[in-house]
């Protein structure tokens, strides 16, 4: 693949640093682990987004080591090798011109549920306020990856904020990057909280 050496706009690289900063705080919480899940950030002045790459963890995001994509995924900075998971954040980017940041994890609260192929109640107030419901995207031909399409169509719905990925993760959106980390935090805090109360209800 040969990459394009453009420019990207004044704003990457203090997107790059509100990215490395989510990031940790994803990998501090526990919410993610190892290389998986992904995290991007819209870039304000143009249809770009800085994007984690695969290969890389949370916890080693670097301005060296991110890319910037447009939004069909042409590579605009960065050698590393996109992510599968990219296909769906620019889709998702393209259908909701309000969502700025986009994070997907593989929280075991969250992902036990999803890997059960259930959708977690939102029991609390809080959860029931800030996601309303938070449906579950089936796998793809053969049990595999969700196809990127399938996700987009659920966030078409503007309301939409959370999802959960069949034997996959989660996955949360919102106007800032801080604001869709928190989404999965929430996601993956309701799915404890649903899965206790099933135990203590004796299910």
């Amino acid at each position: 693949m040969q990459l394009q050496a453009v420019a990207v706009g004044s704003d990457a690289t203090a997107k790059m640093r509100e990215l490395m900063e989510v990031a940790q705080r994803s990998y501090q919480r526990g919410l993610q682990t190892g290389t998986g899940g992904n995290i991007s950030i819209r870039l304000g002045q143009q249809d770009a987004v800085v994007i984690k790459p695969s290969g890389v963890g949370f916890a080693e995001c670097a301005e060296d080591n991110l890319l910037v994509v447009d939004l069909h995924g042409t590579i605009l900075q960065g050698t590393h090798k996109p992510s599968k998971d990219m296909d769906f954040h620019v889709g998702i980017y393209r259908a909701r011109p309000d969502v700025q940041g986009i994070v997907h994890v593989h929280s075991p609260w969250a992902t036990a549920w999803a890997s059960a192929g259930r959708e977690i109640p939102t029991l609390t107030v809080h959860s029931r306020d800030k996601m309303g419901r938070i449906p579950v995207v089936p796998t793809g031909p053969g049990g595999g990856n969700q196809n990127p399409d399938d996700i987009v169509e659920v966030y078409r719905d503007e309301s939409r904020k959370a999802v959960l990925l069949e034997n996959h993760g989660s996955v949360g959106v919102g106007k800032t990057l801080l604001a869709a980390e928190q989404v999965v935090e929430l996601i993956e805090e309701t799915a404890q909280i649903a899965a206790v109360a099933e135990m203590l209800r004796g299910r």
